[in-house]
């Protein structure tokens, strides 16, 4: 299988949520299916359905955050420099508007847009890759071409 690239930060993240899961949301809806278990009829008992239902959430989380982390390689940014990578901090300007971005590109299973965590999948982040300060970057994106010059790449 494909390793999936992550930084230290989403690595933990997603470990803390496994673990959350698995230590006290797992026993948490256990008990809610015996509590309601109790109260009789099963064809008619909401809390029962909501129950299993919120399980069969819970055990389809905990088995996709174990298959992802089973195939993360961390990739700690800090020790990398140059052109922009996997990892790397970018800050643009749109050379439209003269709105400046800053974005850290990291792997898709911690990218969270309005947080400035940009998915390596995404159409910006791969217009990046390989480029250094002063490149101008065209990208097509859903709302059309956009041009961005690259002002600043931090590996923090």
């Amino acid at each position: 299988m494909e390793k999936l690239p992550m930084t230290r930060a989403g690595h933990a993240a997603l470990e803390a949520e496994l673990k959350t899961l698995k230590s006290e949301e797992r026993p948490s809806v256990i008990k809610a299916i015996a509590e309601a278990r109790e109260l009789g009829d099963l064809k008619e008992n909401a809390e029962y359905h909501s129950a299993r239902e919120k399980q069969g959430f819970i055990e389809g989380r905990i088995k996709e955050l174990e298959g992802v982390l089973s195939l993360v390689e961390v990739i700690d940014p800090t020790k990398l420099s140059g052109p922009i990578k996997f990892g790397a901090t970018v800050t643009l300007v749109d050379e439209d508007t003269d709105e400046e971005k800053t974005w850290q590109i990291v792997g898709e299973h911690e990218a969270i847009i309005e947080k400035g965590l940009l998915n390596i999948k995404s159409p910006i982040a791969r217009a990046l890759i390989g480029k250094e300060e002063g490149d101008s970057v065209e990208v097509r994106t859903p709302g059309g071409e956009k041009s961005y010059e690259v002002l600043k790449i931090e590996y923090i």
